[in-house]
């Protein structure tokens, strides 16, 4: 979840279970910083994972799930955001949420595959 190049992530703080909140920032080299923040609804591993997550009082607050599921011994990982309405979701759209998260899944993905099993 670093995202492009020349940003780092200087706070990342989660309380992984019912209740507990989780607090994430960015930074860019150039000083200008992002960050959200949310609290996990339900954790029930291994299986699912929900949580809110707002980027600060100009855009409202989804609710994300994540669920895993094993087929064959290859694990997926769904993941589904729910805007409070359709025109909240076109915003979002239009920034580079789509990259960023492409980026965030392609680390992820060069991280798995250099673990060895």
């Amino acid at each position: 979840m670093l995202g492009p190049d020349g940003w780092t992530m200087p706070v990342c703080e989660m309380d992984l279970r019912p209740g507990g909140p989780w607090h994430f920032v960015w930074r860019h080299s150039s000083g200008k910083e992002m960050e959200m923040r949310g609290e996990y609804r339900e954790v029930k591993p291994p299986e699912r994972v929900v949580s809110s997550e707002s980027w600060g009082p100009d855009w409202p607050e989804t609710l994300n799930s994540v669920v895993f599921s094993e087929h064959a011994g290859k694990t997926t990982a769904t993941i589904t955001l729910l805007y409070p309405s359709k025109e909240a979701r076109d915003a979002a759209l239009k920034t580079d949420m789509k990259q960023g998260l492409a980026l965030s899944y392609d680390c992820l993905e060069n991280y798995l595959s250099s673990l060895t099993v």
